[in-house]
């Protein structure tokens, strides 16, 4: 390591970086006996997480689901409501669940080495699959991606990285992310201002405590908010600052509310550039532009858009406060400029983002449209 002399007056902000990347663990109703966590590493060395969930049978379809980020595989398996890997095994599946390194049941958001999305892109989600591949043979694989999952997803679609899934499922967005006005300004205006005060907006009051650097953060997301829970206002009413909302409120049982703080982490401020460049370019665009290891990805997605090789099911709530119509708007863009993909679109009325699967009613309101959309594929 270089150490770069300072004054005085100048310290170099310097990250923790935590001496162990074990996983915490998840949080389930199901038989442990059941439940394989397998060691494993993405295609540059980093540790992630993969799970799979054995059913006892060894004929069924694959589903691989994929988190958005800060969140973890924890949102598939909520033990206080029906949830989407319930679903999948009534129905048939064997489902597979990728913590990849925005997870936060892994340190990389708020300590240890900084990434962006090509990195998911390139190396996180192919390995899964690969992995995945090599265990289940010639059965079907299906992808259940979420948010910036999802969106990372397509970058390995379009790059051709991961051919021939039998499906893919994508909720919040994909290829052509869209935020409002006010959450693409703060974005750009905060991650300037705080990107020399701090690196990640981290969710839970409790840990940082009254007294601390973050207080303000949580100030401004408590204005004019109907929950007094801190954590919720930065979530529901301010998604880490950005003043974006992640769900609707009342689909949220109590034990899910409670449970935000584990459910959803830190948020790094240090992404925040190559987000910033994938929204003003309304496309997901690598950022490595001279790096060789990343030469696989496409500049600009939608322009490889030709390369899906699967049917996609775009999936949206209609009161998405984050990223709005993106999905819609990915439907008309694909229908127009791709017409020979099979893209569907699906709009959940009344949900938001992450109540779509965090929410009491997914099972009946949102997960029969991915059930009824793997079925005709299986």
């Amino acid at each position: 390591m270089i150490l770069k002399a300072t004054n005085s007056r100048t310290r170099p902000a310097l990250r923790k970086v935590r001496s162990t990347t074990a996983l915490r663990p998840l949080h389930h109703r199901l038989d442990p006996a059941a439940v394989e966590e397998i060691p494993f590493r993405a295609g540059d060395g980093v540790r992630l997480g993969l799970t799979r969930i054995d059913s006892g049978e060894t004929d069924r379809p694959a589903v691989l689901l994929l988190h958005g980020h800060t969140a973890s595989a924890d949102m598939f398996l909520l033990p206080e409501t029906r949830n989407l890997v319930d679903v999948l095994l009534d129905d048939g599946y064997e489902p597979w669940l990728l913590d990849w390194r925005g997870s936060c049941r892994l340190p990389y958001n708020e300590t240890g080495q900084k990434y962006t999305y090509d990195d998911v892109a390139v190396y996180d989600i192919p390995e899964a699959v690969s992995h995945i591949r090599q265990r289940i043979g010639d059965r079907p694989l299906f992808v259940v991606a979420h948010c910036i999952g999802s969106l990372t997803l397509s970058l390995s679609m379009t790059a051709g990285l991961v051919p021939g899934l039998a499906g893919v499922v994508s909720q919040g967005v994909f290829l052509t992310p869209k935020l409002a006005g006010r959450t693409s300004l703060r974005m750009s205006v905060a991650g300037e201002l705080l990107k020399s005060r701090i690196d990640h907006v981290p969710v839970d009051f409790r840990k940082v405590g009254f007294w601390s650097k973050y207080t303000p953060l949580f100030a401004l997301a408590s204005r004019k908010a109907s929950c007094p829970d801190p954590t919720c206002q930065i979530l529901h009413n301010s998604a880490w600052g950005t003043g974006a909302s992640l769900f609707v409120h009342e689909h949220l049982t109590e034990a899910t509310h409670d449970r935000l703080a584990e459910l959803l982490g830190p948020a790094p401020l240090w992404i925040l550039p190559h987000l910033r460049r994938i929204e003003l370019a309304r496309t997901v665009v690598r950022w490595h532009d001279g790096d060789h290891r990343y030469r696989a990805l496409p500049n600009n997605a939608l322009d490889a858009a030709a390369r899906i090789d699967t049917p996609v099911l775009l999936l949206a709530g209609s009161e998405n406060g984050l990223w709005l119509d993106s999905q819609k708007l990915c439907h008309q863009v694909l229908a127009r400029r791709q017409p020979q993909l099979d893209v569907a679109y699906t709009e959940i009325p009344g949900y938001g983002h992450l109540d779509t699967f965090l929410g009491r009613g997914a099972a009946l309101d949102v997960f029969g449209h991915i059930l009824d959309f793997l079925g005709k594929r299986r």
